[in-house]
């Protein structure tokens, strides 16, 4: 039977505390989000679907979301003012414009979605919340954490896109 050699152990070093900037560069790249880093929501035996306590964890995922899509618009916008520059080199303009310009249809996609947040939350203020508004079955727990924003169940929402695929051809 073979040894193995022990190898002395390596010394780690400390790693360099990473920056305010580099550190959300490195989580938007990973997909790290508040609305991805949550808890997820353990139902005890017997508990009634969208009782208080799920609708305090659904609107906290809601609000935490919005609050990052918010900061997100303020950080376009502070952006755009420190960025704006005019440069003699037409391309150089054309690329800047260029990437104010997809910055803002993403900011206006963003928009629209914390308009859908905002009413999902006063649906969760009606207790109207997590229930299909097609077929008025429960949506799901597992599903409203994947999309918060659901307002229908799985099956419905699958008809809906089959429909629309045959419409749209």
């Amino acid at each position: 039977m073979a040894t193995k050699a022990k190898t002395p152990a390596k010394k780690t070093k400390k790693a360099a505390p990473k920056s305010k900037a580099s550190s959300k560069k490195a989580a938007a790249a990973a997909g790290d989000s508040a609305f991805r880093n949550y808890t997820p929501y353990e139902p005890k035996k017997s508990e009634i679907y969208m009782n208080d306590q799920q609708l305090v964890h659904f609107k906290q995922i809601l609000m935490n979301w919005r609050q990052e899509l918010m900061e997100e618009v303020d950080r376009t916008v502070h952006h755009m003012q420190d960025e704006a520059a005019n440069f003699p080199d037409p391309a150089d303009r054309a690329t800047q414009e260029e990437e104010f310009s997809i910055e803002l249809r993403t900011r206006d996609r963003e928009r629209k979605l914390i308009k859908k947040i905002d009413q999902t939350m006063e649906r969760v203020d009606q207790e109207d919340y997590g229930y299909c508004d097609t077929c008025g079955i429960e949506i799901g727990l597992r599903r409203l954490e994947a999309r918060p924003t659901a307002t229908q169940c799985v099956d419905c929402k699958s008809l809906d896109e089959i429909k629309e695929k045959q419409i749209r051809g």
